[in-house]
């Protein structure tokens, strides 16, 4: 029996369905460079994990809370509401763009892509329309989008563990390359794949109405922690932790859902390897120095190229371990450079995994194809804006 919030005929989604040694190769790797850096050199390993812990507390609050909003069917009727109401496809699309960049900014964009990218493969089919637009538009953009506020991705967090700045400052900076990246991310996709976005479609009645209840209440106050206070990830986590609590009495299994959906392994891995990197960044001067000779430009693309390799987690931590001359510069490469190929951000992994139960079969081809035009196309017009 399909659960409350889950599209009709289909099995709700649980993130941590499909089984995979890999999530456990990472855990095992961080915590074995956690333990080195601990050893040869505890001060700037405390210090590193001192920096980093905060964004990794922050998402797990708000992944929780988007469980709950999840099992409230929150997103699930924006999807039915989004396919009932879009005339043809280039209205959806339009709002798709809107849904997937409005939960990335207030619940980071792991949540958005963990439980919008089922959905909007939902919508679509129920429309009997192409879905590629909205499956590669959901990575795709959750990353560009996340630069609105600091919650919107951990690398903000741990970049702005050296700069020092409340959630309104913040938005108030990035606002406009962020919203200029999402524009053009979001004309890449849509002209890339506009074959499918032609398509007039009626869909049915909406099978469940959302429970505005803890979910809503979640989110709104989690908003306004991030937007208010400097350090909110342990409120956050606080509201996250209560929300499951709640929904728990009329959910069993909620711990191991919860559980699930933190994807404790990869997150436990990801903390370590930025640690590890922290330190060495702590104990040799050379990424700090290479960044001072970088302009804004420079600065960008070093990050972007940083965090595919490495992941932009531990790229950030790197890179931010001591001072960044230019911390809005190397957020946008951090951000918006995972785009050039998926072994740039944790969404992705994400994103892969959602997409895959919901019945998509996603190619790294063609994930490729779109983000080695969108990513540079958004990094510049973000510069371009934050520069002026």
């Amino acid at each position: 029996m399909a659960a409350e919030g889950a599209p009709p005929g289909r099995r709700p989604f649980t993130p941590g369905r499909i089984p995979s040694v890999a999530p456990w190769v990472a855990a095992g790797l961080g915590c074995s460079g956690a333990l080195a850096a601990a050893v040869t050199r505890p001060d700037y390993a405390r210090l590193a994990a001192a920096q980093d812990w905060p964004p990794f507390v922050l998402v797990s609050g708000l992944l929780l809370i988007g469980l709950v909003a999840n099992q409230d069917g929150l997103f699930a009727a924006a999807g039915h509401l989004l396919a009932r109401s879009a005339r043809n496809g280039i209205v959806l699309y339009a709002g798709a763009v809107l849904l997937i960049a409005t939960v990335t900014t207030l619940l980071n964009l792991d949540t958005s892509v963990a439980f919008l990218t089922p959905i909007l493969v939902y919508t679509a089919r129920s429309r009997g329309e192409g879905e590629a637009p909205l499956l590669y538009g959901c990575i795709l953009l959750a990353n560009a989008g996340s630069l609105l506020l600091p919650g919107s991705n951990l690398t903000n967090l741990i970049v702005l563990g050296e700069v020092h700045l409340s959630g309104g400052q913040f938005f108030r900076h990035m606002a406009p390359p962020g919203i200029a990246a999402i524009l053009v991310t979001a004309v890449v996709v849509g002209v890339v794949h506009h074959r499918s976005l032609r398509a007039t479609a009626t869909v049915g009645e909406n099978a469940g109405q959302p429970v505005f209840g803890v979910g809503l209440v979640a989110i709104a106050a989690a908003t306004v922690l991030v937007l208010v206070l400097r350090s909110p990830a342990l409120p956050v986590a606080a509201v996250g932790v209560a929300a499951v609590a709640i929904k728990a009495r009329n959910w069993p299994g909620q711990a191991r859902r919860a559980l699930e959906v933190l994807g404790l392994p990869i997150l436990i891995g990801l903390f370590g390897i930025a640690v590890a990197l922290g330190t060495l960044g702590r104990a040799w001067s050379g990424p700090a120095e290479l960044l001072h000779h970088l302009d804004t430009w420079a600065t960008a693309a070093v990050a972007a190229l940083l965090a595919v390799l490495v992941n932009n987690l531990p790229a950030a931590s790197l890179l931010a371990s001591r001072p960044p001359p230019r911390p809005f510069a190397l957020l946008i490469g951090l951000n918006i450079g995972p785009n050039l190929f998926i072994t740039g951000s944790l969404a992705w992994a994400l994103w892969w995994r959602a997409a895959r139960t919901a019945g998509a079969r996603p190619t790294v081809s063609a994930a490729a194809r779109v983000g080695l035009v969108a990513a540079p196309l958004a990094i510049a017009a973000a510069l371009a804006i934050l520069t002026v």
